[in-house]
């Protein structure tokens, strides 16, 4: 779509923020994304700098008949932070982080990364739960529900969401929590952006000084023998402050990984422990008495931890997810079969990540059917040549058929790109997403925000 210069100019008088067309410089840096096979062309990019320029954003778009999309991180792989002609409302200029140490809130603005958060709750001796890398933005990944590091101590994000403040498709501002639009605040653990715009966010805080973990590796050969030892270290009564998981990855060149194994398909043991080196060694003695073939472990901060997995930009991306009831040897063979075609030399992650404690035993009625699950499957594809595009999604989705007899349906949906409808309402429970809709209808009736794993408002849905 064609605006003129002179219906840009006008919405650049409304804004503190910039707003950027194909005719500024700055525009092609503003619309990369983490997924390098996303390359929109929005027709406007509104650099939002407060509320009120996120208001005037959404007018103008209404007003123009603009899709909109919603830019926080942008990490979604489906490119949900882009729109082809259409107008984003970038919030990375709101990222802002205050805390109040003697309440544990950290007020969080709609742009900021795991970093901004981290880093800003760091020198009060405070952290909640947060993505398993620092640049994910921390809107649309408390809004899915947020599983991290942290969740089987603290829970998973969502379960810290104190309130939320939200811009609607009408322009009006509500604040959501508990106590005010309780049906809007429910819907936003789990929901997504499908509901409105959120500026910011109040998050509960916890004590935690430094943690323990990196990584353990493995030939791969060793993969049955290990994740089969794994599982039984789980569950054995792994205690809640013992995170993350197992992966299969191509072994970088670091100092860390034996010459063996470089280049190589590498079993790793991801240690992450909420504690002292000491405590967690004891907590992962069953682990570190198996005869790794190299290590890197550390005690640091949980910021400085939580950046250490940064996955590098750049690459073009397909992931999936499926959650296990169970890991059984023969899902334990599926998995390492799963592994064999990954796309090597790549970044590519085959992952399993591990559920339970607090995340799994808390009762708050959220869309999340997958928060009991013992097991997350997540087969990560990284890549930089396009001519490897299909090959890299097959290999996502022929990891998900092997482990199908084990999962569970139910699926995160920060976790995937657009996989159908079937697949979101399976990520949120067909009697959630039902009762999703309705609450859609009634803030954001038009489907404006739509540009995302869509629920469609009660009334469209029914057409």
């Amino acid at each position: 779509m064609t605006i003129s210069p002179q219906v840009i100019d006008r919405l650049r008088a409304g804004l503190r923020g910039a707003v950027l067309t194909d005719r500024d410089p700055d525009y092609d840096a503003a619309r990369v994304v983490y997924n390098a096979m996303i390359d929109r062309r929005p027709a406007v990019i509104a650099q939002c700098a407060d509320v009120a320029d996120v208001q005037a954003a959404i007018r103008f778009a209404t007003d123009n008949n603009l899709e909109i999309a919603v830019r926080g991180g942008g990490h979604s792989v489906a490119g949900n932070g882009l729109v082809e002609d259409g107008l984003v409302i970038d919030l990375r200029r709101m990222n802002a982080v205050t805390v109040d140490p003697a309440a544990r809130i950290a007020t969080v603005g709609g742009g900021a990364t795991m970093s901004h958060l981290d880093r800003g709750t760091q020198p009060h001796g405070l952290a909640t739960t947060g993505g398993r890398v620092s640049t994910t933005g921390v809107g649309g990944f408390v809004l899915g529900g947020g599983s991290g590091w942290l969740d089987r101590k603290f829970g998973l994000a969502c379960d810290n969401l104190v309130s939320a403040e939200i811009v609607l498709a009408s322009g009006d501002v509500v604040a959501a929590s508990a106590a005010e639009h309780p049906d809007l605040f429910w819907a936003l653990h789990g929901g997504g952006g499908n509901f409105g715009v959120v500026t910011s966010m109040r998050l509960r805080l916890y004590p935690l000084g430094n943690v323990w973990g990196g990584l353990l590796l493995w030939p791969a050969e060793d993969g049955p023998r290990v994740l089969r030892a794994y599982r039984d270290f789980i569950a054995s009564g792994a205690p809640d402050e013992v995170g993350g998981g197992m992966a299969f990855i191509t072994g970088p060149e670091a100092d860390f990984v034996p010459s063996n194994l470089v280049g190589k398909p590498t079993l790793i043991t991801i240690v992450f422990y909420a504690g002292s080196e000491a405590d967690g060694r004891r907590a992962f003695a069953p682990m570190l008495a198996l005869g790794h073939a190299g290590e890197m472990l550390v005690d640091v901060p949980y910021a400085d931890l939580n950046s250490m997995f940064d996955d590098p930009p750049g690459y073009r991306n397909y992931w999936s997810a499926e959650y296990l009831s169970s890991f059984p040897d023969g899902a334990v063979d599926a998995f390492c079969a799963g592994a064999a075609p990954m796309v090597v030399p790549s970044p590519s992650q085959h992952v399993l990540f591990i559920g339970g404690g607090q995340a799994g035993r808390e009762t708050a009625d959220w869309p999340l059917p997958w928060r009991t699950a013992p097991w997350c499957f997540h087969p990560f594809g990284l890549w930089s040549d396009a001519a490897d595009d299909e090959r890299a999604r097959a290999w996502v989705r022929s990891s998900r058929e092997l482990l199908k007899p084990w999962a569970t349906g139910a699926t995160y949906l920060n976790f995937m790109g657009d996989e159908g409808e079937d697949r979101t309402i399976a990520g949120l429970g067909r009697a959630n997403h039902a009762r999703l809709a309705r609450i859609k209808a009634q803030y954001d009736p038009d489907n404006v925000f739509h540009i995302n794993h869509n629920i469609r408002p009660a009334a469209l849905a029914a057409e």
